[in-house]
């Protein structure tokens, strides 16, 4: 069965598990998947991700991040949105990208220069296509 939106599917499965608190989540890998992965791993929303080659379709395993004791344990993402949708997309110039919970979050966008979050596009000057936001 194909799927019209992959990335809104790991989102989607990223937000369940951290409802119901699990150390992991896998997903079907893409490289576009992978990206946003690696930024987020880098910006500190979750603790590491890594692709296990399966047949037919290798797997990308993210395990989440969470901070507290026993009684207050919580996750660091408080939030995820997509913003561009198959249906919808959502382009910017670079003096347009969005300012996610005033700089507290992070946009994540797909430019000319790859997937980078949206200070990064900020500061090399290039807009493209707003992925998502994560808080």
């Amino acid at each position: 069965m194909s799927m019209s939106d992959p990335i809104a599917d790991m989102l989607t499965r990223m937000r369940n598990a951290l409802m119901r608190q699990h150390p992991a989540v896998s997903m079907p890998h893409s490289k576009t998947k992978e990206a946003i992965a690696k930024v987020m791993q880098a910006e500190g929303y979750i603790e590491d991700y890594k692709v296990l080659p399966e047949k037919p379709q290798a797997v990308l395993q993210v395990t989440l991040k969470y901070t507290g004791n026993r009684r207050n344990y919580r996750s660091i993402i408080t939030g995820l949105e997509r913003v561009s949708k198959p249906g919808r997309r959502i382009y910017v110039g670079k003096k347009d990208i969005p300012w996610v919970l005033s700089g507290m979050g992070v946009a994540i966008m797909t430019t000319s220069k790859g997937i980078m979050t949206g200070q990064q596009a900020r500061s090399q000057g290039v807009g493209g296509e707003v992925v998502c936001k994560v808080w």
